[in-house]
């Protein structure tokens, strides 16, 4: 797990330095630094979504994971877990320290180098996939948390759990996920990404965590398709 040690050491160092230049900068210097990270996050998660070898599958798995996300009221829960945190440090009323939270954490933990990284990590203690996204996520976790403050550190909490998981099921993960999974599973993290910059673009507040088990339902599909083509070849 050093690349998971590595990862969350560089996004707690970079809200640190982040939460500490916040309060110095001017209101518009902030706006302008979000819609910048906006700007490429977009980017980044449309190149993600864009490498899809069928459209059919994310759509299906974007359909059925947001019904699901929706059920399991998955974004209500992580903004009740952000704003428990913010009660617990006695934050005001108007903090921002729920938003920070799980805005950095669906950044940090939705998308490829995650799980091809803790993947890698886990098999064969290769960890370079890993050190390059601690370096991204650590400049824009010094980006987030000038604009909304110290909330973004405790995402290192959610980069753990969820990157020190599939680092630990490495082994039993390779044998079940496929390329073709994985591309996929990448495309629909790249759909959310995209979701993510559009929000810090004030562009739509998208309910982005009712998306997540979208993230389950693409590697279900592609391991369906056969069957489906063999059933019905037309």
């Amino acid at each position: 797990m050093v690349g998971t040690a590595i990862n969350v050491t560089t996004v707690v160092t970079g809200g640190l330095i982040g939460t500490f230049l916040g309060a110095r900068l001017p209101q518009n210097t902030q706006r302008s630094v979000m819609h910048g990270l906006g700007l490429l996050t977009l980017v980044i998660g449309m190149q993600m979504a864009m490498k899809t070898e069928n459209v059919l599958i994310l759509l299906g798995a974007i359909l059925v994971g947001v019904i699901v996300g929706e059920g399991l009221q998955l974004q209500t829960g992580l903004e009740r877990l952000g704003n428990r945190l913010q009660a617990l440090f006695k934050a005001g009323t108007h903090s921002t320290v729920s938003e920070g939270f799980v805005t950095a954490s669906l950044v940090f933990c939705v998308g490829p180098m995650a799980i091809l990284g803790s993947l890698q990590d886990g098999l064969s203690g290769d960890f370079k996939l890993l050190a390059i996204k601690s370096m991204l996520d650590g400049f824009a976790a010094i980006a987030f948390s000038a604009s909304l403050g110290w909330g973004v550190l405790l995402s290192a909490v959610s980069v753990f759990l969820y990157q020190g998981s599939i680092t630990l099921l490495a082994a039993g993960l390779d044998r079940i996920l496929t390329p073709e999974m994985i591309t996929e599973i990448s495309a629909a993290g790249g759909l959310l990404i995209a979701a993510i910059g559009l929000k810090l673009l004030n562009v739509k507040d998208i309910r982005i965590a009712n998306f997540l088990p979208a993230l389950a339902v693409a590697p279900v599909i592609v391991a369906l398709l056969p069957l489906l083509k063999a059933w019905w070849p037309y």
